[in-house]
């Protein structure tokens, strides 16, 4: 089955002078040159679990998910030298010939998203995002399907399973200081998102070189449907978050991981824990990659507020109790069009006061 390759696009690109496909054009609201903050910004929250005052680190994750939905963890726990394997290992199935990466196609018609492609939905407008992707779930062995683990390289399984491994760690870390941030018992926050039933879903984003990255981008603004996203990218920046009603660019840290506050977080925690908005552009040069684990419900699992963060006179239920996946296409349906109305208020309010 033929794969529409972003990164096939990108190497026609390089003859075409610095044009590109009028597709992968964004309006003028979501254009990078247009919409990227350039003045001093605040950097995202940074964050060392290696700290011993736990109090601190609770605090620290806690306000960060309230004010931002987003921050980088240092002294996780991961060995660097993992880190570089499992990007050394994904960089090697990118850069396979388009036929054998193919081999790996989500198949026709399937509900999952595991597979390799370069979409993952049609967009109303017709636009195309500029990234190519992999995605399969690493654990638990139960939900794996061995079929989309690429078998070249030779190590590309050992590595990925060592790095769920450690990956596993981390989570319970992350689960424990955002739950103790709610006044909770430390196990809450895990256990209402499914508990040791909660699958990791690994993706690899390959963004190739783009000849006017000034006008394309690589995934759109959108929240993740996930709880819980924990991401590290290679070197070439490109993570973009929408705060204080602008665009701002991600700090490079490396070796860092990149916790995003997905849409069923902020759900069970009726709100207190905030999803972030953000996106990703691309380099005129460089090709640049990430490795999101995003961790999801069990598909049965019946997701909505916690009770005990809920007061029916100060703070009632914002969302009701329903099956994850139907929270996934309903809420995230909901809290785009919502934010989407916001960036084209602030697109509109600039341009006034550019041509004032």
């Amino acid at each position: 089955m033929a794969v529409e390759s972003a990164q096939a696009v990108a190497s026609i690109c390089k003859n075409l002078k610095g044009s590109i496909p009028a597709e992968f054009i964004r309006p003028e609201i979501e254009q990078p040159a247009i919409t990227t903050y350039h003045g001093k910004a605040p950097e995202i929250p940074t964050i060392d679990l290696s700290d011993p005052d736990e109090e601190k680190v609770v605090r620290l994750m806690a306000e960060a998910s309230r004010e931002w939905g987003i921050f980088q963890v240092v002294n996780h726990g991961i060995p660097n030298d993992v880190i570089s394997r499992l990007q050394a290992v994904g960089k090697e199935f990118f850069e396979l010939p388009l036929h054998e990466k193919e081999a790996y196609s989500k198949p026709p018609g399937s509900l999952s998203h595991e597979g390799y492609g370069s979409k993952l939905q049609k967009e109303v407008d017709g636009k195309k995002s500029w990234v190519d992707h992999l995605f399969h779930k690493i654990w638990p062995p139960s939900s794996i399907n061995y079929k989309f683990w690429p078998k070249i390289p030779p190590s590309y399984r050992e590595v990925n399973e060592e790095y769920a491994k450690y990956m596993r760690e981390v989570v319970d870390k992350l689960f424990r200081g955002l739950s103790i941030g709610l006044g909770l018992e430390g196990h809450r926050l895990k256990e209402a998102a499914g508990g040791e039933e909660i699958e990791y879903m690994l993706k690899i984003n390959y963004y190739p070189p783009c000849p006017r990255p000034d006008l394309a981008l690589g995934v759109v603004a959108h929240t993740d449907l996930s709880t819980l996203t924990i991401l590290v990218p290679n070197e070439v920046p490109g993570l973009q978050v929408f705060k204080d009603d602008r665009w701002i660019d991600a700090k490079y840290i490396p070796n860092a991981l990149i916790v995003h506050i997905g849409d069923q977080i902020q759900i069970l925690t009726n709100g207190k824990y905030k999803a972030v908005l953000h996106r990703t552009t691309v380099d005129k040069e460089r090709t640049r990659m990430s490795w999101p684990v995003f961790l999801e419900p069990p598909s049965e699992l019946v997701v909505g507020p916690i009770a005990d963060l809920l007061d029916e006179e100060e703070n009632p239920p914002k969302y009701k109790a329903k099956n994850s996946r139907i929270i996934c296409s309903a809420n995230s349906t909901k809290f785009l069009s919502e934010k989407k109305k916001l960036l084209l208020c602030f697109f509109l309010f600039t341009q006034f006061f550019k041509r004032w």
